[in-house]
C-alpha cells in the first residue's frame, strides 16, 4: 500500500435491532479487517435480545455506539452519519459481512477520490447463490430499473452535506432515492470496482414481494419530488414490474407447496419459503 494511503479513515456503520446473532457476526467481520484506520459505529434501536451485551463485549473496538429507540432504519442511519468522522461511510447492517479480511485495504489501495465507490454484492441465503454485479455506468435508466448495492457502496461523507441525509419518511427506498438524486441531480462522481465488497442475508423488508406496492409508491413520490417529468413513464414500468414480481412470488410459493407434499411423503418437512 502506498505511503499515506492508510491515513484515509473509513467509517463503518451497523444498524441493529434485536438481531444479536447477526450483530455478533458483523462485528467480527469488521474487527477482523487488516486495514488499520476504521472507525466503527453501531446504532442499536433499543434491542432486548442481548445485543447491548454483545456491543459492550466489543466496546474496545467500537468507536461510537448507542442503544435507544429510533424512528425507523433511515433515522438510525442518519444518526450514524452524524456521528461519523471518516472520509467515507459504509453501511454494514447486522447480519451483513465484509467479503474477506483484506477488502477494506484493497479498496483504499485504489486511492479513491470519487463521491461513490461501489462494488459487487453476494447474497448468502438464496439457494442459487445470487451475485449482484451493478452497472459500471450510472444513468437515470439504471435507477429506473435497479440501484447500486448499499452494503457494497462507500459514500463520501461530504456528499451527505451536499445532497442531504436519508429521507426518514420512507420505509424502504431512501438509499435508492439518495443514490439517484446524488448521481442524476447533483452529478456526483463515482467509481465501480469489480470486486465483491460484502455479503448479506436477503430477507429484510425491501426483499419481501408483499412490500413491493410500498416501495413503488415511495419511488413514485421520490420521482415526483425530484424528476416529475419522468413519473408517468415510471408508473407504466412499475405496473409491469409488479406483475412480474407477483409471478415470481407465486412461483416460489408453488415450489414450496410441492416440497411440503414431497417431505410429508418422506416423513420430514423441508425449509420454509423465504
Amino acid at each position: 500500500m502506498p505511503d499515506g494511503v492508510e491515513q484515509l479513515k473509513i467509517s463503518i456503520v451497523t444498524i441493529n435491532y434485536n438481531n444479536a446473532g447477526g450483530l455478533k457476526e458483523t462485528i467480527q467481520s469488521v474487527v477482523d479487517q487488516t486495514y488499520g484506520n476504521i472507525e466503527y459505529i453501531i446504532i442499536d434501536g433499543g434491542s432486548t435480545d442481548g445485543s447491548k451485551e454483545i456491543i459492550e463485549d466489543h466496546k474496545d473496538r467500537i468507536h461510537y455506539w448507542v442503544t435507544e429507540a429510533d424512528e425507523g432504519i433511515y433515522n438510525a442511519m442518519n444518526k450514524g452519519i452524524q456521528a461519523a468522522k471518516g472520509e467515507y461511510l459504509l453501511f454494514l447492517n447486522s447480519g451483513d459481512l465484509l467479503i474477506d479480511k483484506e477488502i477494506i485495504s484493497e479498496v483504499v489501495a485504489t486511492s479513491p477520490t470519487e463521491d461513490l465507490i461501489y462494488g459487487n454484492l453476494r447474497c448468502l441465503n438464496r439457494p442459487e447463490g445470487e451475485e449482484w454485479y451493478p452497472s459500471a455506468e450510472l444513468t437515470f435508466e439504471v435507477f429506473y430499473t435497479s440501484t447500486i448495492p448499499h452494503p457494497s457502496t462507500f459514500i463520501k461523507r461530504e456528499l451527505f452535506k451536499r445532497v442531504g441525509l436519508y429521507n426518514e419518511k420512507n420505509a424502504i427506498v431512501s438509499d435508492w432515492e439518495f443514490f439517484m438524486v446524488a448521481t442524476c441531480k447533483y452529478n456526483c462522481t463515482y467509481q465501480y470496482i469489480n470486486k465483491f465488497i460484502s455479503k448479506f442475508i436477503d430477507g429484510g423488508i425491501s426483499s419481501d414481494p408483499r412490500n413491493l406496492p410500498i416501495a413503488i409508491k415511495e419511488r413514485e413520490d421520490a420521482l415526483n419530488r425530484h424528476f416529475s417529468y419522468f413519473l408517468a413513464d415510471y408508473k407504466r414500468h412499475a405496473l409491469i414490474l409488479h406483475a412480474f414480481k407477483k409471478i415470481e412470488y407465486f412461483a416460489k410459493a408453488r415450489i414450496f407447496v410441492k416440497n411440503i407434499f414431497r417431505s410429508k411423503k418422506k416423513g420430514k418437512l423441508s425449509s420454509p419459503l423465504v
